[in-house]
């Protein structure tokens, strides 16, 4: 799939000087980047580099030490928790794990975002909702099963209808095909496209599958040493002279299949 983002270029996340640090071990060190609107952005970089410690930050689920988070017109670091809460109502968070219930169906775990955070919905509301998300899935026929019923692939469709069930205008992903099999990776990250395509959001996908940057990405940036190490296309990536970004992407037989 391929999208074209050249009169997109509002920016919806912009990031500047951001550090993080726990205890003595300083994990972002000033990072600066921005998201455009409607765009996939992938962030690579080997473990320890900041990258899901940069989306936690982002939704203020970890407290940044210094720098500015502007979110949808909002700085985050500036916000009183109500206001948090309105901002977060903007964004879907994939955690790498699924993080469903364990306790509920499918049902009640696609159910449970809405009642919060929509409590006028009547019952055939909540009913249409929950069968539209899981459709868009594929998983229509899952409604009623328990989450120790689903395969690692299922599991993570149901936590992504579970995300966009409540319409968030910014996806952050967090390693959403750690753990599957190569086909339900590319599965998920084909279902990662449709999202963007259906709902027009504007995603973060902190990632270290190559086939999946290779699927998704509208834009690539590589950290290291808790910084943007490089920034570009896919193109761009494959073909680097850098050792770094060779490490990566080299060894990998990859074809361009997204454009800005």
């Amino acid at each position: 799939m391929s999208t074209s983002l050249e009169k997109k270029t509002e920016n919806v996340v912009v990031i500047t000087d951001l550090t993080k640090s726990f205890d003595t071990a300083q994990i972002l060190k000033g990072l600066t980047l921005s998201l455009k609107k409607e765009e996939n952005l992938v962030v690579l970089g080997k473990s320890g580099t900041g990258k899901s410690v940069l989306i936690k930050c982002i939704v203020r689920l970890l407290k940044s030490d210094s720098g500015t988070i502007n979110v949808c017109g909002n700085e985050m670091t500036e916000l009183n928790n109500l206001q948090l809460n309105e901002v977060r109502r903007k964004i879907g968070f994939l955690f790498q794990g699924g993080a469903l219930y364990d306790s509920m169906t499918v049902r009640e775990n696609l159910e449970f975002p809405l009642r919060r955070m929509f409590k006028n919905l009547s019952r055939a509301e909540v009913n249409a909702k929950v069968q539209e998300a899981l459709e868009n899935v594929g998983l229509p026929d899952s409604i009623d099963k328990m989450p120790s019923e689903l395969s690692g692939g299922m599991k993570k469709r149901i936590s992504l209808a579970r995300t966009i069930i409540v319409d968030p205008e910014i996806m952050l992903y967090d390693e959403p095909t750690t753990g599957l099999d190569p086909v339900s990776s590319h599965e998920i990250s084909l279902l990662i496209n449709e999202v963007q395509a259906k709902y027009k959001t504007s995603s973060i996908i902190i990632t270290h599958d190559i086939e999946c940057a290779k699927t998704v990405a509208n834009r690539i940036i590589m950290l290291q040493d808790g910084k943007v190490y490089k920034e570009g296309t896919l193109a761009d990536f494959e073909n680097s002279d850098d050792a770094l970004v060779n490490s990566y992407f080299k060894s990998q037989n990859i074809t361009n299949t997204k454009t800005i």
